[in-house]
């Protein structure tokens, strides 16, 4: 699911994104409990919403893979 015009204030970038201008991963929590995860480069595309328990299984799987 895609949302659009999420807070601006609300976003928190990944501690894994650095501060030298790259690209960078962002998440928030939507007022109805999803995570959103957004490109700070390029916001007006929206960003992808996902239920927590899934998104915390993706996470998961990553780090369960070494990446």
């Amino acid at each position: 699911m895609m949302r659009h015009d999420l807070p601006r204030d609300r976003w928190r970038k990944s501690s894994h994104s650095t501060d030298n201008g790259g690209t960078c991963v962002e998440t928030q929590q939507t007022a109805d409990g999803l995570i959103a995860i957004g490109d700070s480069k390029n916001r007006p595309l929206g960003a992808f919403a996902f239920h927590p328990a899934n998104w915390q299984a993706f996470v998961n799987s990553l780090k369960a893979e070494g990446l």
